[in-house]
């Protein structure tokens, strides 16, 4: 049985999923911005990176819980690696 956390913050949502064995999602958590993007038409890059940075520990912490793991009973961690949004990098 493996177990990976998947992390994505490559655009405008913050999300979080635990997945077993690559096929089992135990848990799926996503921070929306999409209402706080509205009013610009579109995603505005440094607010969403910031938003990014907040929402990051709590989406996670969620996830974490409804798949009733702890950090030890992860066998990898994935993440979103390019391309993203300006700045983006610095803190992934």
């Amino acid at each position: 049985m493996i177990r990976i956390l998947a992390i994505e913050t490559s655009c405008d949502e913050t999300a979080a999923a635990v997945v077993q064995d690559g096929c089992q999602v135990l848990s799926n958590v996503v921070a929306s911005q999409m209402d706080l993007h509205a009013k610009y038409g579109g995603v505005f890059p440094e607010l969403a990176s910031r938003l990014h940075v907040e929402a990051i520990v709590p989406v996670i912490t969620e996830a974490m819980e409804k798949a009733h793991l702890d950090w030890s009973d992860l066998d990898a961690i994935a993440v979103t690696y390019g391309p993203g949004l300006a700045g983006h990098s610095s803190w992934a």
